[in-house]
Order: C-alpha cells, then structure tokens, then sequence
C-alpha cells in the first residue's frame, strides 16, 4: 500500500479514522463540505472550519481495475479495485479507496465484474502499515 502523506490539514481526517469515524472538513462560515482538507473554503473564502461526521454511506462514482505492469508491491494483489465513492450526505465529496469484502480482506477479494458506477456501498475501516484507511463494503441495494 501507498501510505497516505498526512499534512496540517489532512492531519483531523486520519485522527479520526483511527476512532472509526468517517469526517469531512466543512466550512464554519457557509457550511459547504470539502475534501481534500485545505485551510480556506473555496466557496467564500473563509479560513474558519470544523470536522462534520458524515453517515459512510455512498454510491461508486467511478472505479478502474489496474492492469500490468504495477508496481511490484500491487501487482501480487491484482487483480483489485479502486474506487471514488460519492458520499451521500455531501454529494460534492468523493474519497477514493478500494471496495473489499471485509475491512482486513486483501484488496483482490471482490471481483472486479460485481463492481458497478451508481452501486451503493458503505464505509470500514482497517489498519495498514499504521495507519487506518477508510475502505468500502458492497451493499446490497
């Protein structure tokens, strides 16, 4: 796995994903979610901000299953996913991440063919190399 480089602004979004919480940086001034975490709003400019928690569910808004050549550390696990997942809750929001069968699983254990853009799919987390990771789970829909 690629670890994730956590900034000053990123740095509330791992925090609490390591309590199992899926959070998005909001503005304090128009109350407008935004992601990737940054210090002023780019709606009204505003450097005021809070960390709304949001319900993990959404739907794949777009997703690529990776072919050779990889990267030696991926090209084991192929073939596997990865995602952008619309959230629900805040429909201008989309995480990448990959779509497993169990938070631990392997990035392969979901074959690519039940993958499909608009599928709904929710929130886990899992521990890698340290640090906890937002994944998603297929749901039924």
């Amino acid at each position: 796995m690629l670890t994730p480089v956590i900034d000053e602004d990123g740095a509330p979004f791992w925090e609490y994903a390591a309590r199992g919480e899926l959070r998005v940086q909001t503005c304090g001034a128009c109350d407008e979610p935004r992601f990737p975490p940054r210090p002023c709003c780019p709606y009204c400019q505003s450097f005021d901000s809070t960390w709304r928690r949001v319900s993990g569910r959404g739907r794949i808004w777009s997703f690529v299953v990776p072919h050779p050549p990889l990267l030696p550390d991926y090209a084991a696990q192929a073939p596997y996913n990865a995602v952008l997942v619309e959230l629900s809750d805040s429909p201008r929001i989309r995480l990448a991440g990959n779509v497993v069968a169990a938070p631990d699983a392997p990035l392969d254990s979901v074959d690519p063919a039940r993958l499909r853009i608009g599928a709904p799919v929710k929130v886990v987390f899992a521990e890698i190399d340290g640090i906890t990771v937002p994944r998603w789970l297929l749901e039924r829909g």
